[in-house]
């Protein structure tokens, strides 16, 4: 598939995994799971750079 094309079909169905910054669990969800419920900490969507 070229570059820019948009994937067809629908895409809202599709988590996401998300890092803890701080304990480094891993979770999978539609939308920001919001605090780790192991510690507390932030998560981070894992497709985005860390830069």
């Amino acid at each position: 598939m070229p570059h820019d094309q948009d994937i067809e079909g629908d895409t809202s169905k599709i988590a996401s995994e998300y890092e803890c910054l701080q304990c480094g669990k891993i979770v999978s969800a539609k939308t920001h799971p919001g605090e780790c419920s192991d510690c507390g900490g932030e998560f981070q969507n894992r497709a985005k750079s860390l830069e």
